[in-house]
Protein backbone atom coordinates (compact mmCIF):
# COMPACT_ATOMS: atom_id res chain seq x y z
CA UNK A 1 0.00 0.00 0.00
CA UNK A 2 1.62 3.22 -1.16
CA UNK A 3 0.40 6.49 0.33
CA UNK A 4 -1.16 8.85 -2.19
CA UNK A 5 -2.59 12.34 -1.96
CA UNK A 6 -6.31 12.80 -1.46
CA UNK A 7 -8.34 14.56 -4.14
CA UNK A 8 -11.30 16.56 -2.78
CA UNK A 9 -14.50 17.63 -4.46
CA UNK A 10 -15.71 21.25 -4.22
CA UNK A 11 -18.77 22.30 -2.19
CA UNK A 12 -22.12 21.40 -3.72
CA UNK A 13 -23.59 24.88 -3.16
CA UNK A 14 -22.70 28.35 -2.01
CA UNK A 15 -22.36 28.75 1.74
CA UNK A 16 -23.49 31.72 3.85
CA UNK A 17 -20.78 34.41 3.77
CA UNK A 18 -20.48 34.42 7.58
CA UNK A 19 -20.13 30.64 7.89
CA UNK A 20 -18.47 29.22 9.90
CA UNK A 21 -18.61 31.48 12.92
CA UNK A 22 -16.29 29.09 14.78
CA UNK A 23 -13.60 26.76 13.52
CA UNK A 24 -14.05 23.07 14.15
CA UNK A 25 -11.48 23.14 16.96
CA UNK A 26 -13.18 26.15 18.59
CA UNK A 27 -16.60 24.52 18.36
CA UNK A 28 -15.40 21.25 19.89
CA UNK A 29 -13.61 23.09 22.71
CA UNK A 30 -16.70 25.12 23.56
CA UNK A 31 -19.05 22.16 23.46
CA UNK A 32 -16.93 19.87 25.64
CA UNK A 33 -15.77 22.46 28.22
CA UNK A 34 -16.30 21.93 31.97
CA UNK A 35 -19.90 22.54 32.92
CA UNK A 36 -21.23 21.77 29.44
CA UNK A 37 -23.88 19.03 29.04
CA UNK A 38 -21.44 17.47 26.56
CA UNK A 39 -18.41 17.83 28.83
CA UNK A 40 -15.55 15.42 28.16
CA UNK A 41 -13.24 14.17 30.89
CA UNK A 42 -10.40 11.68 31.26
CA UNK A 43 -10.79 8.18 32.66
CA UNK A 44 -8.55 5.11 32.96
CA UNK A 45 -10.07 1.99 31.42
CA UNK A 46 -8.10 -1.24 31.39
CA UNK A 47 -4.91 0.60 32.21
CA UNK A 48 -5.28 3.05 29.30
CA UNK A 49 -6.36 6.68 29.27
CA UNK A 50 -9.54 7.60 27.41
CA UNK A 51 -11.64 10.68 26.94
CA UNK A 52 -15.21 9.92 28.00
CA UNK A 53 -18.54 11.71 28.23
CA UNK A 54 -18.94 12.99 31.78
CA UNK A 55 -22.74 13.28 31.79
CA UNK A 56 -23.91 10.38 29.65
CA UNK A 57 -25.13 6.97 30.80
CA UNK A 58 -22.37 4.54 31.75
CA UNK A 59 -24.31 1.37 30.94
CA UNK A 60 -27.39 0.09 29.16
CA UNK A 61 -29.03 -0.23 32.56
CA UNK A 62 -28.41 3.49 33.20
CA UNK A 63 -29.98 4.22 29.82
CA UNK A 64 -33.00 2.05 30.63
CA UNK A 65 -33.57 3.76 33.98
CA UNK A 66 -33.18 7.22 32.43
CA UNK A 67 -35.58 6.44 29.60
CA UNK A 68 -38.31 5.29 31.99
CA UNK A 69 -38.61 8.88 33.21
CA UNK A 70 -40.26 9.66 29.84
CA UNK A 71 -43.21 7.70 31.23
CA UNK A 72 -46.30 8.13 29.06
CA UNK A 73 -44.54 9.47 26.00
CA UNK A 74 -44.85 7.18 23.00
CA UNK A 75 -41.72 5.11 22.47
CA UNK A 76 -42.49 2.32 19.98
CA UNK A 77 -44.78 2.48 16.95
CA UNK A 78 -45.43 -0.25 14.42
CA UNK A 79 -48.44 0.39 12.19
CA UNK A 80 -51.32 0.63 14.70
CA UNK A 81 -49.38 -0.77 17.64
CA UNK A 82 -48.09 1.79 20.13
CA UNK A 83 -46.20 1.44 23.38
CA UNK A 84 -45.17 4.14 25.82
CA UNK A 85 -41.87 4.25 27.69
CA UNK A 86 -43.65 2.92 30.78
CA UNK A 87 -45.22 0.08 28.77
CA UNK A 88 -41.80 -0.82 27.41
CA UNK A 89 -40.20 -0.70 30.87
CA UNK A 90 -42.76 -3.03 32.42
CA UNK A 91 -42.43 -5.57 29.59
CA UNK A 92 -38.61 -5.45 29.78
CA UNK A 93 -38.63 -6.01 33.54
CA UNK A 94 -41.10 -8.89 33.20
CA UNK A 95 -38.78 -10.57 30.72
CA UNK A 96 -35.69 -9.91 32.86
CA UNK A 97 -37.25 -11.63 35.87
CA UNK A 98 -38.42 -14.55 33.71
CA UNK A 99 -34.92 -15.05 32.30
CA UNK A 100 -33.41 -15.06 35.79
CA UNK A 101 -36.05 -17.57 36.94
CA UNK A 102 -35.13 -19.72 33.92
CA UNK A 103 -31.51 -19.85 35.10
CA UNK A 104 -29.88 -16.98 33.22
CA UNK A 105 -26.99 -15.54 35.22
CA UNK A 106 -24.60 -12.66 34.59
CA UNK A 107 -22.50 -13.30 31.49
CA UNK A 108 -24.81 -15.88 29.88
CA UNK A 109 -25.50 -15.21 26.21
CA UNK A 110 -29.07 -14.59 25.10
CA UNK A 111 -29.65 -14.52 21.33
CA UNK A 112 -32.16 -12.20 19.69
CA UNK A 113 -33.32 -12.80 16.12
CA UNK A 114 -36.42 -11.10 14.75
CA UNK A 115 -37.53 -8.38 12.40
CA UNK A 116 -38.18 -4.86 13.65
CA UNK A 117 -40.96 -5.44 16.16
CA UNK A 118 -41.83 -3.70 19.46
CA UNK A 119 -40.69 -6.92 21.14
CA UNK A 120 -37.13 -6.40 19.85
CA UNK A 121 -36.16 -3.55 22.25
CA UNK A 122 -37.94 -5.40 25.08
CA UNK A 123 -35.87 -8.52 24.45
CA UNK A 124 -32.68 -6.47 24.11
CA UNK A 125 -33.06 -4.57 27.38
CA UNK A 126 -34.77 -7.39 29.26
CA UNK A 127 -31.75 -9.62 28.70
CA UNK A 128 -29.29 -6.85 29.61
CA UNK A 129 -31.14 -6.01 32.82
CA UNK A 130 -30.92 -9.70 33.75
CA UNK A 131 -27.14 -9.47 33.38
CA UNK A 132 -26.95 -11.41 30.11
CA UNK A 133 -24.76 -10.63 27.12
CA UNK A 134 -27.35 -9.92 24.43
CA UNK A 135 -26.47 -11.42 21.07
CA UNK A 136 -28.52 -9.98 18.17
CA UNK A 137 -28.37 -12.19 15.09
CA UNK A 138 -28.97 -11.10 11.51
CA UNK A 139 -32.66 -11.77 10.80
CA UNK A 140 -31.82 -12.27 7.12
CA UNK A 141 -29.61 -15.25 7.88
CA UNK A 142 -30.61 -18.73 6.81
CA UNK A 143 -31.16 -21.55 9.30
CA UNK A 144 -27.53 -22.79 9.17
CA UNK A 145 -26.24 -19.21 9.57
CA UNK A 146 -28.47 -18.66 12.61
CA UNK A 147 -27.33 -21.97 14.04
CA UNK A 148 -23.71 -20.87 13.65
CA UNK A 149 -24.38 -17.69 15.63
CA UNK A 150 -26.14 -19.58 18.41
CA UNK A 151 -23.42 -22.17 18.78
CA UNK A 152 -20.47 -19.83 18.29
CA UNK A 153 -21.69 -17.56 21.09
CA UNK A 154 -22.82 -20.50 23.21
CA UNK A 155 -26.27 -19.00 23.74
CA UNK A 156 -28.34 -20.37 26.63
CA UNK A 157 -31.56 -18.68 25.51
CA UNK A 158 -32.88 -17.44 22.17
CA UNK A 159 -35.71 -14.94 21.61
CA UNK A 160 -37.15 -15.24 18.11
CA UNK A 161 -40.07 -14.31 15.96
CA UNK A 162 -42.09 -16.92 14.09
CA UNK A 163 -40.12 -16.74 10.83
CA UNK A 164 -36.75 -17.17 12.55
CA UNK A 165 -38.12 -20.15 14.50
CA UNK A 166 -39.24 -21.73 11.24
CA UNK A 167 -35.74 -21.35 9.80
CA UNK A 168 -34.16 -22.82 12.92
CA UNK A 169 -36.67 -25.60 13.50
CA UNK A 170 -34.48 -28.25 11.89
CA UNK A 171 -31.36 -27.04 13.70
CA UNK A 172 -32.44 -26.55 17.32
CA UNK A 173 -31.15 -29.96 18.35
CA UNK A 174 -27.74 -28.99 16.92
CA UNK A 175 -27.42 -26.18 19.49
CA UNK A 176 -26.45 -28.16 22.62
CA UNK A 177 -26.07 -25.14 24.92
CA UNK A 178 -29.46 -23.72 24.00
CA UNK A 179 -31.83 -24.48 26.89
CA UNK A 180 -34.86 -22.35 26.10
CA UNK A 181 -36.40 -20.51 23.15
CA UNK A 182 -39.04 -17.79 23.39
CA UNK A 183 -41.00 -17.08 20.23
CA UNK A 184 -43.26 -14.10 19.61
CA UNK A 185 -46.28 -13.84 17.31
CA UNK A 186 -46.54 -17.60 16.84
CA UNK A 187 -50.15 -18.72 16.40
CA UNK A 188 -49.55 -22.41 15.74
CA UNK A 189 -49.19 -25.11 18.37
CA UNK A 190 -45.63 -25.38 19.70
CA UNK A 191 -44.38 -28.95 19.89
CA UNK A 192 -40.67 -28.51 20.66
CA UNK A 193 -39.92 -28.95 24.39
CA UNK A 194 -37.46 -26.01 24.46
CA UNK A 195 -39.87 -23.48 22.94
CA UNK A 196 -42.23 -21.16 24.86
CA UNK A 197 -44.38 -18.25 23.72
CA UNK A 198 -42.93 -14.87 24.64
CA UNK A 199 -46.47 -13.57 25.12
CA UNK A 200 -46.86 -15.96 28.06
CA UNK A 201 -44.22 -13.83 29.80
CA UNK A 202 -44.92 -10.28 28.65
CA UNK A 203 -48.33 -10.43 26.99
CA UNK A 204 -49.25 -8.61 23.77
CA UNK A 205 -48.11 -5.04 23.13
CA UNK A 206 -51.46 -3.47 23.98
CA UNK A 207 -51.43 -5.22 27.39
CA UNK A 208 -47.93 -4.27 28.53
CA UNK A 209 -49.24 -1.48 30.78
CA UNK A 210 -51.20 -4.09 32.74
CA UNK A 211 -48.03 -5.94 33.75
CA UNK A 212 -46.94 -5.61 37.39
CA UNK A 213 -44.41 -2.91 38.22
CA UNK A 214 -41.51 -5.19 39.06
CA UNK A 215 -38.30 -3.99 40.72
CA UNK A 216 -34.93 -3.89 38.98
CA UNK A 217 -33.21 -7.27 39.35
CA UNK A 218 -30.34 -7.26 41.90
CA UNK A 219 -27.63 -7.78 39.25
CA UNK A 220 -24.51 -5.67 39.70
CA UNK A 221 -23.23 -4.39 36.37
CA UNK A 222 -20.20 -2.17 35.75
CA UNK A 223 -19.47 -0.03 32.67
CA UNK A 224 -16.70 -2.41 31.57
CA UNK A 225 -18.81 -5.57 31.88
CA UNK A 226 -19.61 -7.42 28.65
CA UNK A 227 -22.97 -6.42 27.20
CA UNK A 228 -23.33 -7.29 23.50
CA UNK A 229 -22.09 -9.64 20.81
CA UNK A 230 -22.91 -8.21 17.39
CA UNK A 231 -21.84 -10.35 14.47
CA UNK A 232 -19.87 -8.92 11.59
CA UNK A 233 -18.53 -10.95 8.69
CA UNK A 234 -14.84 -11.76 8.77
CA UNK A 235 -12.15 -12.35 6.19
CA UNK A 236 -12.25 -16.09 6.94
CA UNK A 237 -15.79 -16.19 5.59
CA UNK A 238 -17.28 -16.94 9.02
CA UNK A 239 -18.92 -14.12 10.96
CA UNK A 240 -17.06 -12.77 13.99
CA UNK A 241 -18.82 -11.75 17.18
CA UNK A 242 -17.85 -8.20 18.18
CA UNK A 243 -17.82 -8.25 21.99
CA UNK A 244 -18.86 -4.86 23.34
CA UNK A 245 -19.07 -3.58 26.90
CA UNK A 246 -21.86 -1.52 28.44
CA UNK A 247 -19.72 1.62 28.10
CA UNK A 248 -18.96 0.85 24.46
CA UNK A 249 -22.62 0.58 23.57
CA UNK A 250 -23.92 3.76 25.21
CA UNK A 251 -21.19 6.10 23.89
CA UNK A 252 -23.46 6.71 20.90
CA UNK A 253 -26.10 8.41 23.06
CA UNK A 254 -24.24 11.70 23.50
CA UNK A 255 -22.37 11.29 20.22
CA UNK A 256 -25.66 11.72 18.37
CA UNK A 257 -26.51 14.82 20.40
CA UNK A 258 -23.05 16.24 19.85
CA UNK A 259 -23.13 15.87 16.06
CA UNK A 260 -26.54 17.56 15.89
CA UNK A 261 -25.57 20.42 18.23
CA UNK A 262 -22.32 21.17 16.39
CA UNK A 263 -24.24 22.56 13.42
CA UNK A 264 -25.66 25.35 15.61
CA UNK A 265 -22.31 26.09 17.25
CA UNK A 266 -20.52 26.30 13.91
CA UNK A 267 -23.09 28.91 12.80
CA UNK A 268 -22.58 30.89 16.00
CA UNK A 269 -26.09 30.08 17.19
CA UNK A 270 -27.12 28.82 20.64
CA UNK A 271 -28.02 25.15 20.84
CA UNK A 272 -31.80 24.96 21.37
CA UNK A 273 -32.68 23.97 24.94
CA UNK A 274 -35.11 21.05 25.40
CA UNK A 275 -38.70 22.28 25.33
CA UNK A 276 -41.08 19.97 27.25
CA UNK A 277 -44.07 21.55 25.53
CA UNK A 278 -42.74 20.99 21.98
CA UNK A 279 -44.15 18.15 19.86
CA UNK A 280 -42.38 14.85 20.41
CA UNK A 281 -39.57 14.23 17.98
CA UNK A 282 -39.82 11.07 15.91
CA UNK A 283 -37.33 8.80 14.14
CA UNK A 284 -38.21 6.53 11.24
CA UNK A 285 -36.49 3.20 11.88
CA UNK A 286 -36.22 1.76 8.39
CA UNK A 287 -33.03 -0.21 8.98
CA UNK A 288 -32.73 -3.42 11.01
CA UNK A 289 -32.30 -3.23 14.76
CA UNK A 290 -29.86 -6.15 14.60
CA UNK A 291 -27.32 -3.79 12.99
CA UNK A 292 -25.21 -1.56 15.20
CA UNK A 293 -26.65 1.46 13.39
CA UNK A 294 -30.26 0.60 14.11
CA UNK A 295 -29.58 -0.53 17.65
CA UNK A 296 -26.91 1.73 19.09
CA UNK A 297 -26.83 4.71 16.73
CA UNK A 298 -30.62 5.12 16.38
CA UNK A 299 -32.56 3.31 19.13
CA UNK A 300 -30.34 4.24 22.08
CA UNK A 301 -30.07 8.02 21.39
CA UNK A 302 -33.82 8.11 20.71
CA UNK A 303 -34.51 6.50 24.10
CA UNK A 304 -32.25 8.92 25.94
CA UNK A 305 -33.95 11.93 24.36
CA UNK A 306 -37.49 10.61 24.82
CA UNK A 307 -38.16 10.36 21.11
CA UNK A 308 -40.64 8.23 19.23
CA UNK A 309 -39.25 5.23 17.32
CA UNK A 310 -41.48 4.50 14.32
CA UNK A 311 -40.66 1.03 13.01
CA UNK A 312 -41.09 -0.46 9.59
CA UNK A 313 -41.50 -4.21 9.23
CA UNK A 314 -39.76 -3.97 5.89
CA UNK A 315 -38.68 -1.03 3.77
CA UNK A 316 -41.25 0.46 1.40
CA UNK A 317 -40.73 4.04 0.23
CA UNK A 318 -44.41 4.99 -0.04
CA UNK A 319 -45.27 3.45 3.34
CA UNK A 320 -42.32 5.38 4.75
CA UNK A 321 -43.66 8.66 3.37
CA UNK A 322 -47.07 7.87 4.80
CA UNK A 323 -45.49 7.29 8.21
CA UNK A 324 -43.45 10.51 8.00
CA UNK A 325 -46.59 12.51 7.28
CA UNK A 326 -48.80 10.70 9.83
CA UNK A 327 -46.32 10.66 12.73
CA UNK A 328 -44.66 14.02 11.92
CA UNK A 329 -41.28 12.31 11.85
CA UNK A 330 -38.27 14.59 12.23
CA UNK A 331 -35.43 12.23 11.26
CA UNK A 332 -35.15 9.56 8.59
CA UNK A 333 -32.46 7.75 6.65
CA UNK A 334 -30.18 4.83 7.41
CA UNK A 335 -28.39 4.11 4.13
CA UNK A 336 -28.17 6.18 0.91
CA UNK A 337 -30.61 3.82 -0.82
CA UNK A 338 -33.40 4.97 1.47
CA UNK A 339 -32.74 8.64 0.79
CA UNK A 340 -32.68 8.08 -2.96
CA UNK A 341 -35.97 6.18 -2.94
CA UNK A 342 -37.72 8.85 -0.88
CA UNK A 343 -36.54 11.52 -3.31
CA UNK A 344 -37.30 9.66 -6.53
CA UNK A 345 -40.57 7.90 -5.71
CA UNK A 346 -43.28 8.83 -8.26
CA UNK A 347 -45.75 9.52 -5.42
CA UNK A 348 -43.37 11.85 -3.61
CA UNK A 349 -45.45 15.00 -4.18
CA UNK A 350 -48.55 13.48 -2.59
CA UNK A 351 -47.01 13.49 0.88
CA UNK A 352 -46.07 16.24 3.30
CA UNK A 353 -42.52 15.58 4.44
CA UNK A 354 -41.94 19.05 5.87
CA UNK A 355 -41.56 17.69 9.42
CA UNK A 356 -38.21 16.17 8.44
CA UNK A 357 -35.26 18.04 9.93
CA UNK A 358 -32.56 15.56 8.93
CA UNK A 359 -31.97 12.80 6.40
CA UNK A 360 -28.81 11.03 7.49
CA UNK A 361 -27.17 7.83 6.39
CA UNK A 362 -24.07 5.67 6.54
CA UNK A 363 -23.11 2.07 5.79
CA UNK A 364 -22.40 2.83 2.12
CA UNK A 365 -20.86 5.69 0.16
CA UNK A 366 -23.02 8.74 -0.42
CA UNK A 367 -22.50 11.29 -3.17
CA UNK A 368 -22.44 15.02 -3.78
CA UNK A 369 -25.48 14.58 -6.02
CA UNK A 370 -27.45 13.11 -3.11
CA UNK A 371 -26.59 16.13 -0.93
CA UNK A 372 -27.94 18.43 -3.64
CA UNK A 373 -31.09 16.38 -4.14
CA UNK A 374 -31.94 16.37 -0.43
CA UNK A 375 -31.49 20.15 -0.20
CA UNK A 376 -33.71 20.65 -3.25
CA UNK A 377 -36.31 17.94 -2.64
CA UNK A 378 -36.73 18.24 1.15
CA UNK A 379 -35.61 21.80 2.00
CA UNK A 380 -36.51 21.41 5.69
CA UNK A 381 -34.06 18.51 6.11
CA UNK A 382 -30.32 18.77 6.60
CA UNK A 383 -28.42 15.99 4.80
CA UNK A 384 -26.01 14.01 6.95
CA UNK A 385 -23.42 11.27 6.63
CA UNK A 386 -21.47 9.35 9.25
CA UNK A 387 -18.83 6.68 9.50
CA UNK A 388 -18.68 3.89 12.02
CA UNK A 389 -18.33 0.15 12.34
CA UNK A 390 -19.73 -2.63 14.47
CA UNK A 391 -16.33 -2.52 16.16
CA UNK A 392 -16.77 1.19 17.03
CA UNK A 393 -20.27 0.67 18.44
CA UNK A 394 -21.77 2.76 15.67
CA UNK A 395 -21.13 6.49 15.44
CA UNK A 396 -17.50 7.60 15.16
CA UNK A 397 -17.68 10.56 12.78
CA UNK A 398 -20.47 12.79 11.59
CA UNK A 399 -20.94 15.34 8.81
CA UNK A 400 -24.14 17.30 8.23
CA UNK A 401 -25.73 20.60 7.26
CA UNK A 402 -23.24 23.28 6.02
CA UNK A 403 -20.23 21.11 6.86
CA UNK A 404 -21.57 18.38 4.58
CA UNK A 405 -22.33 20.88 1.80
CA UNK A 406 -18.78 22.19 2.12
CA UNK A 407 -17.21 18.71 2.16
CA UNK A 408 -19.64 16.41 0.33
CA UNK A 409 -17.14 13.56 0.09
CA UNK A 410 -16.13 13.62 3.77
CA UNK A 411 -17.56 11.48 6.56
CA UNK A 412 -16.82 14.32 8.99
CA UNK A 413 -14.56 14.69 12.03
CA UNK A 414 -14.35 12.22 14.90
CA UNK A 415 -16.58 12.69 17.92
CA UNK A 416 -14.53 14.31 20.72
CA UNK A 417 -14.02 11.08 22.68
CA UNK A 418 -12.42 9.39 19.65
CA UNK A 419 -9.05 9.59 17.92
CA UNK A 420 -8.17 8.74 14.33
CA UNK A 421 -4.91 8.35 12.48
CA UNK A 422 -3.84 7.25 9.01
CA UNK A 423 -0.91 4.85 8.82
CA UNK A 424 1.25 3.23 6.18
CA UNK A 425 1.89 -0.51 5.93
CA UNK A 426 4.48 -0.30 8.72
CA UNK A 427 2.07 1.44 11.06
CA UNK A 428 3.73 4.86 10.75
CA UNK A 429 1.41 7.85 10.95
CA UNK A 430 0.96 9.75 7.68
CA UNK A 431 0.64 13.48 7.11
CA UNK A 432 -2.75 15.12 6.43
CA UNK A 433 -4.37 14.37 3.06
CA UNK A 434 -2.28 11.22 2.52
CA UNK A 435 -4.11 7.94 1.92
CA UNK A 436 -3.39 4.97 4.14
CA UNK A 437 -5.19 2.65 6.54
CA UNK A 438 -7.51 4.22 9.08
CA UNK A 439 -6.86 3.36 12.75
CA UNK A 440 -9.20 4.55 15.51
CA UNK A 441 -9.14 4.66 19.32
CA UNK A 442 -11.78 5.48 21.92
CA UNK A 443 -14.03 4.18 24.70
CA UNK A 444 -16.57 3.12 22.08
CA UNK A 445 -14.16 0.62 20.46
CA UNK A 446 -15.14 -2.92 21.39
CA UNK A 447 -13.12 -5.11 23.73
CA UNK A 448 -12.41 -7.62 20.97
CA UNK A 449 -13.89 -10.51 19.04
CA UNK A 450 -15.60 -13.37 20.81
CA UNK A 451 -13.25 -16.36 21.03
CA UNK A 452 -11.10 -15.14 18.12
CA UNK A 453 -7.58 -14.57 19.52
CA UNK A 454 -5.91 -14.51 16.10
CA UNK A 455 -8.36 -11.93 14.75
CA UNK A 456 -7.87 -9.87 17.90
CA UNK A 457 -4.09 -9.89 17.46
CA UNK A 458 -4.44 -8.76 13.85
CA UNK A 459 -7.08 -6.09 14.46
CA UNK A 460 -6.24 -4.44 17.79
CA UNK A 461 -2.80 -2.88 18.24
CA UNK A 462 -1.87 -1.05 21.47
CA UNK A 463 -5.47 0.03 22.00
CA UNK A 464 -6.00 1.06 18.35
CA UNK A 465 -8.48 -0.61 16.01
CA UNK A 466 -7.20 -1.31 12.53
CA UNK A 467 -10.32 -0.63 10.49
CA UNK A 468 -9.18 -2.05 7.15
CA UNK A 469 -10.48 1.08 5.42
CA UNK A 470 -8.26 3.17 3.18
CA UNK A 471 -8.78 6.80 4.05
CA UNK A 472 -7.25 10.23 4.55
CA UNK A 473 -7.71 12.98 7.15
CA UNK A 474 -7.35 16.63 6.20
CA UNK A 475 -5.72 19.43 8.19
CA UNK A 476 -8.88 20.19 10.15
CA UNK A 477 -9.58 16.57 11.07
CA UNK A 478 -12.22 15.62 8.48
CA UNK A 479 -12.22 11.98 7.43
CA UNK A 480 -12.38 10.87 3.78
CA UNK A 481 -13.00 7.16 3.15
CA UNK A 482 -11.29 6.24 -0.10
CA UNK A 483 -11.69 2.49 -0.44
CA UNK A 484 -11.88 -0.72 1.55
CA UNK A 485 -8.67 -2.58 2.14
CA UNK A 486 -10.60 -5.68 3.12
CA UNK A 487 -12.24 -7.72 0.41
CA UNK A 488 -15.77 -6.65 1.23
CA UNK A 489 -18.78 -5.21 -0.53
CA UNK A 490 -21.57 -3.11 0.98
CA UNK A 491 -24.94 -3.55 -0.66
CA UNK A 492 -27.47 -1.06 0.66
CA UNK A 493 -25.82 -1.09 4.08
CA UNK A 494 -25.38 -4.89 4.26
CA UNK A 495 -21.82 -6.22 4.45
CA UNK A 496 -20.90 -8.96 2.00
CA UNK A 497 -17.52 -10.58 2.37
CA UNK A 498 -16.44 -12.02 -0.96
CA UNK A 499 -14.78 -15.12 0.41
CA UNK A 500 -17.99 -16.31 2.06
CA UNK A 501 -19.87 -16.28 -1.25
CA UNK A 502 -16.87 -17.63 -3.14
CA UNK A 503 -16.65 -20.58 -0.74
CA UNK A 504 -20.27 -21.46 -1.50
CA UNK A 505 -19.64 -21.25 -5.24
CA UNK A 506 -16.60 -23.46 -4.87
CA UNK A 507 -18.82 -26.00 -3.12
CA UNK A 508 -20.85 -26.46 -6.31
CA UNK A 509 -19.67 -29.66 -8.03
CA UNK A 510 -19.30 -27.93 -11.41
CA UNK A 511 -17.24 -24.94 -10.26
CA UNK A 512 -13.46 -24.93 -10.50
CA UNK A 513 -12.71 -21.23 -10.02
CA UNK A 514 -14.78 -18.36 -8.60
CA UNK A 515 -14.44 -14.69 -7.73
CA UNK A 516 -16.94 -12.16 -6.41
CA UNK A 517 -16.68 -8.46 -7.18
CA UNK A 518 -18.84 -5.40 -6.67
CA UNK A 519 -20.69 -3.68 -9.48
CA UNK A 520 -21.62 -0.02 -8.95
CA UNK A 521 -25.29 0.62 -8.24
CA UNK A 522 -26.75 4.11 -8.10
CA UNK A 523 -28.84 3.64 -4.95
CA UNK A 524 -27.52 0.46 -3.32
CA UNK A 525 -23.90 1.50 -3.66
CA UNK A 526 -22.76 -1.91 -4.88
CA UNK A 527 -24.17 -5.24 -5.94
CA UNK A 528 -22.35 -8.60 -5.88
CA UNK A 529 -21.48 -10.29 -9.16
CA UNK A 530 -19.45 -13.42 -9.81
CA UNK A 531 -17.19 -14.84 -12.49
CA UNK A 532 -16.65 -18.60 -12.46
CA UNK A 533 -14.73 -21.19 -14.42
CA UNK A 534 -16.37 -24.59 -14.71
CA UNK A 535 -14.57 -27.87 -14.41
CA UNK A 536 -13.84 -29.61 -17.74
CA UNK A 537 -16.95 -31.40 -18.93
CA UNK A 538 -19.14 -29.94 -16.16
CA UNK A 539 -22.28 -27.93 -16.81
CA UNK A 540 -24.10 -25.22 -14.86
CA UNK A 541 -25.86 -22.05 -15.89
CA UNK A 542 -26.29 -18.69 -14.18
CA UNK A 543 -29.70 -19.47 -12.67
CA UNK A 544 -28.47 -22.75 -11.22
CA UNK A 545 -25.48 -21.13 -9.51
CA UNK A 546 -27.55 -18.25 -8.13
CA UNK A 547 -30.09 -20.74 -6.77
CA UNK A 548 -27.27 -22.79 -5.23
CA UNK A 549 -26.03 -19.72 -3.32
CA UNK A 550 -29.56 -18.70 -2.34
CA UNK A 551 -30.10 -22.06 -0.63
CA UNK A 552 -27.06 -21.49 1.59
CA UNK A 553 -26.76 -17.76 2.21
CA UNK A 554 -29.01 -14.78 2.90
CA UNK A 555 -30.66 -13.26 -0.17
CA UNK A 556 -28.60 -10.05 -0.14
CA UNK A 557 -25.42 -12.11 -0.65
CA UNK A 558 -26.63 -13.82 -3.84
CA UNK A 559 -24.79 -12.56 -6.96
CA UNK A 560 -27.03 -10.51 -9.22
CA UNK A 561 -25.02 -11.73 -12.21
CA UNK A 562 -22.82 -14.74 -12.88
CA UNK A 563 -20.49 -14.79 -15.90
CA UNK A 564 -18.39 -17.67 -17.13
CA UNK A 565 -14.73 -17.73 -18.10
CA UNK A 566 -13.23 -20.46 -20.26
CA UNK A 567 -9.84 -19.90 -18.65
CA UNK A 568 -8.82 -19.88 -15.01
CA UNK A 569 -9.27 -16.48 -13.47
CA UNK A 570 -6.40 -13.96 -13.63
CA UNK A 571 -3.96 -14.20 -10.72
CA UNK A 572 -0.78 -12.56 -9.53
CA UNK A 573 2.54 -14.31 -8.92
CA UNK A 574 1.38 -15.38 -5.47
CA UNK A 575 -1.74 -17.03 -6.84
CA UNK A 576 -4.16 -14.37 -5.60
CA UNK A 577 -7.03 -13.56 -7.94
CA UNK A 578 -6.74 -10.07 -9.42
CA UNK A 579 -10.15 -8.58 -8.69
CA UNK A 580 -9.54 -5.51 -10.85
CA UNK A 581 -9.04 -7.80 -13.83
CA UNK A 582 -12.13 -9.80 -12.91
CA UNK A 583 -14.22 -6.63 -12.93
CA UNK A 584 -13.32 -6.12 -16.58
CA UNK A 585 -15.53 -9.11 -17.44
CA UNK A 586 -18.50 -6.81 -16.77
CA UNK A 587 -17.29 -3.87 -18.89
Amino acid sequence: MTASMLKKNPPVAELPPDWPALTLAQAHAAMTAPGSPLEVTQETIGGRQFRVWKNGPKSFVDLFVTSRAHADKTFLVLDRERASYEDFARASLALAHALIAAGVVKGDRVALAMRNLPEWPVAFFGALIAGAVITPLNAWWTGPELQYGLTDAGCKVAILDRERLERLSGHLNECPQLERVYVTRENEDIAHPKVRRLEDVIGSVERWRELPDRPMPPVKLAPEDDATILYTSGTTGKPKGALGTHRNGVCSVLAAQFNAARNFVRRGQPVPAPDPSAPQRGVLLSIPLFHVTGCQAVMCPTMFAGGKLVMMHRWDAELAMQAIERERITSAGGVPTIAWQLLEHPARERYNLSSLESVAYGGAPGSAELVRRIREGIPSAAPGLGWGMTETSGIFTGNSAEDYVNRPDSSGPAIPIGDMKIVDEQGNALAPNHVGELWVHGPNVIRGYWNKPEANAQTFVDGWLRTGDLAAIDEEGYLYIVDRKKDMLIRGGENIYCIEVENVLYAHPAVMDAALVGLPHRTLGEEPAAVVTLKPGAQADENALRAFVAERLAAFKVPVRVLFSRETLPRNANGKILKNEVKKFFD
